[in-house]
């Protein structure tokens, strides 16, 4: 997600942090890939949080959302990150980009080895505008939009009384897509989510990942 435009700096620079290491028991090695960031964006929390399950290293490229460099158009021509930089190769967009780094790095796998159930798990990411939109506008001040964001928050409670996460028996890339909403949501915007106890307690077994954990610390620090 990002907002609007200033010369090119150096790959390492960064506004805020000159590094960040994602290396887990997989610890991948090779070429360090390049993520520009921002902080505050739950869409690059995505990208931070599926870094941190593949035990990938990175260096993160901290881009100002207030005060956005001209550069940063000639990586994606919206001027919106994330975007991932892996040697020549430059790709924006967090749910095309978390596809690519399950693929890129196949272990863990984050989606189901079955057709149907990852089939259904990238419908729920291709849905998530479903929540995003009553999710901002709730963030703006409507005031008509929470019942509408509780009506997602509804959906999501129902689908997870039958199962463990939403990408299915096993936690993927459905549970990345949404998790970092829901975290802002709960610890930035007083969204209670005690009112969908299947919700809130997908989303405390979550905060024992070390991925989530981490992500905690970040809104935590906003």
């Amino acid at each position: 997600m990002g907002e609007p435009p200033g010369s090119p700096m150096p790959l390492h620079w960064s506004a805020s942090r000159t590094g960040r290491s994602a290396a887990g028991p997989r610890g991948y090695a090779g070429p360090v890939i390049t993520l520009y960031d921002a902080d505050r964006c739950p869409y690059c929390a995505r990208v931070r949080i599926v870094l941190a399950e593949k035990g990938v290293e990175y260096e993160p490229v901290i881009i100002d959302l207030d005060d956005r460099p001209a550069w940063i158009y000639e990586k994606n021509p919206t001027g919106r990150v994330p975007v991932l930089e892996d040697g020549a190769f430059v790709l924006p967009e967090s749910a095309v980009i978390d596809e690519y780094l399950n693929e890129r790095y196949p272990e863990p796998p984050l989606l189901p080895a079955d057709p149907g159930e990852r089939a259904l798990a990238r419908t729920l990411i291709f849905r998530f505008d479903h929540l995003s939109k009553p999710y901002y506008a709730v963030r703006r001040g409507d005031d008509n939009a929470r019942p509408h964001l509780d009506e997602q928050l509804a959906k999501l409670d129902r689908l997870l009384e039958g199962q463990a996460f939403l990408t299915g028996a096993e936690f993927g890339l459905a549970d990345v897509a949404y998790v970092p909403w829901m975290l802002r949501a709960r610890d930035r915007m007083a969204v209670d989510l005690h009112p969908f106890p299947a919700l809130n307690e997908w989303v405390e077994q979550l905060a024992e990942r070390p991925s989530i954990a981490a992500e905690i610390d970040v809104v935590a620090a906003l």
